[in-house]
């Protein structure tokens, strides 16, 4: 099947992620470790564990950078993320957001905006077509959301670290993705950005289905809400449940929250 040409995600069962018995081992060390998962359409899910729990190489699987030794990654039902490259992951609708941002600093805020809408269609001519209507509304929107309207013809290496963050943030909703996986969002951000942060989360929930991992549990417990949290601990689910239950686990607090 090539996912070349975005097909309409199949979620009958309601997961938008299924990972099931996920292993990945280098020469003999297994990163991760028959690790199940599944998240549903619309769920922000906070993932969270010690240094060297797996999380990074989850994240690897999902988006295609590494090929599980076994088991299967289904994102709907209709795609079997081991037998797709990275690109077609990306277009069939998962949107990857690294530790550091990665804008485009000598381009505008909203020229980046831009350029990440344009992105898939890989041919030269349609950097120099103009908007449509739609199109503009598309970014006005986006710039709304993530705190940066009046901001637009600022250069990207000029903004803070949060709005950098934030930015990239926007570069990915450009690109209609179904499932967003954001890797330590708030990490060098000030309290003022954590927590605006948290709100443009909250803010995401539903219309997208989230997967945020994070060490700052302030800000966990702010997005989490009654939804569910995931312990991973040596490549595999540790505990899960409300942030409150995963709170008090005695296992969760020895090997990960301390006493």
């Amino acid at each position: 099947m090539s996912a070349l040409k975005r097909e309409g995600l199949d979620t009958t069962h309601g997961a938008i992620l299924y990972l099931s018995d996920i292993t990945v081992s280098f020469d003999g060390f297994r990163a991760i470790n028959k690790l199940n998962l599944d998240i549903s359409v619309g769920e922000l899910r906070c993932i969270i564990g010690p240094n060297g729990a797996g999380k990074t190489t989850m994240m690897d699987v999902i988006t295609g950078k590494t090929r599980p030794t076994s088991g299967t990654a289904f994102f709907g039902q209709n795609y079997d993320l081991a037998t797709m490259t990275e690109y077609e992951i990306a277009h069939a609708g998962i949107g990857r957001k690294f530790q550091r941002p990665t804008v485009f600093e000598q381009h505008t805020v909203f020229e980046n905006l831009e350029l990440a809408m344009k992105m898939d269609k890989r041919v030269r001519p349609t950097l120099f077509a103009r908007l449509t209507s739609e199109q503009e509304d598309k970014i006005a929107s986006i710039l709304r959301l993530i705190r940066l309207n009046g901001q637009e013809d600022r250069l990207a290496g000029l903004l803070s670290h949060g709005q950098k963050q934030w930015l990239e943030i926007g570069m990915l909703l450009m690109q209609e993705p179904q499932l967003i996986l954001l890797d330590e969002p708030v990490a060098g951000m000030s309290d003022a950005e954590t927590a605006r942060t948290a709100e443009l989360l909250n803010e995401l929930r539903g219309k997208h289905s989230i997967m945020v991992v994070e060490h700052d549990m302030g800000f966990v417990t702010e997005i989490a809400q009654q939804g569910k949290v995931t312990v991973l601990h040596e490549g595999s689910v540790l505990a899960e449940g409300r942030m409150d239950q995963v709170q008090a686990d005695e296992r969760v607090i020895d090997v990960y929250l301390g006493r």
